[in-house]
């Protein structure tokens, strides 16, 4: 206690006595020297005393992994809207290439004294990447919320699409229509979701009697230009359709279709994943599985604030249904 009491006096300038005022909830300390002992308290990496864990900033940060996918958008205007409706304000980080890391936006948060973290996608959806700043929200007790995979070993509650259901529905409609070769163009290797959409396609297979062949699996990083690139190679592979683990791949598939001289849907049959802004207005309209974006940015709020007025949260993940929407970009395969 000793030991803290001077490390926070020194980081703020006063005397340690001042500092067990503050924590101690004694009158007779300016609230800008009271604001700044409890900041100090923060960044040195211990734990208020209970009675002033609710004193933090009406702050909640929402850290997304990009722009460029209009799902982030979406999710961002939901959870937005849904905290204002709680008093609180977001404050968006968004990661971009060679910029600010999603380390350094917790370091920033925890300076902010924010009430809580969403995370929108992210590092914790790969396996392999680092985890450490996840610990350390964890060690310091911010309230976080995960959307679209847990981290193994965090208790942190977790809101998701179903991955499993929403593959088995792409995988089906396009069974249903007659296509036999069926290949996946999934994310990196070490993304959760993807790893669980590919082993929803391999038990859809067996179900349906079939065996899905390795070389109608293709990954690759989440972008038009990745799809296109994995799209191109099941192509000369000969699939007839193609399931994409997100509508900027389908968008990439159905260019490399074009490049190759075919049809969309005449020759291939293309389903996308999100059901983002201006999916359907694409040419052809791309059929996709929609998730839930409403419903599942509320849920992270309503998980997120009960965390903040103290409630035992228990570590899980909540999974929300999806649904297929056909539009212009499946159709029957073309006669052998």
């Amino acid at each position: 206690m000793t030991r803290r009491l001077a490390q926070v006096a020194k980081k703020v300038g006063v005397s340690e006595a001042t500092v067990s005022r503050v924590l101690n909830g004694k009158p007779g300390v300016s609230d800008a020297t009271r604001r700044s002992v409890l900041t100090a308290l923060d960044v040195l990496g211990y734990e208020r005393p209970t009675q002033l864990r609710g004193e933090r900033a009406r702050l909640v940060g929402l850290v997304l992994p990009e722009l460029q996918n209009p799902i982030f958008p979406a999710f961002a205007e939901v959870i937005g809207g849904a905290l204002a409706q709680q008093g609180l304000t977001p404050v968006l980080c968004t990661q971009t290439k060679g910029g600010v890391s999603e380390a350094d936006y917790v370091n920033l948060l925890l300076e902010q004294q924010v009430s809580g973290v969403v995370f929108a996608g992210g590092l914790f959806a790969q396996a392999d990447a680092r985890h450490d700043h996840y610990r350390h929200l964890a060690e310091r007790k911010i309230p976080v919320v995960l959307i679209n995979a847990p981290i193994d070993g965090l208790d942190f509650p977790c809101v998701s699409c179903d991955d499993a259901v929403a593959v088995e529905q792409a995988w089906r409609h396009l069974a249903s229509l007659g296509h036999e070769k069926i290949g996946l163009v999934l994310g990196p290797s070490d993304h959760i979701p993807s790893r669980r959409k590919m082993e929803a396609a391999r038990a859809t297979a067996r179900a349906a009697g079939h065996v899905l062949p390795e070389e109608f699996i293709e990954q690759s990083m989440f972008s038009l230009e990745g799809g296109q690139a994995a799209a191109a190679r099941l192509l000369e592979r000969g699939v007839t359709g193609i399931v994409c683990a997100s509508d900027p791949l389908a968008l990439g598939a159905i260019r490399a279709a074009r490049r190759r001289g075919l049809g969309v849907p005449s020759d291939v049959s293309v389903v996308g994943f999100d059901d983002s802004a201006f999916m359907n207005c694409t040419e052809p309209p791309l059929s996709t599985v929609r998730q839930p974006i409403e419903a599942m940015g509320r849920a992270a709020v309503e998980l997120l604030c009960a965390q903040i007025q103290g409630a035992q949260m228990h570590p899980g993940e909540l999974l929300f249904e999806p649904e297929l929407v056909v539009r212009g970009s499946t159709a029957r395969p073309p006669a052998a």
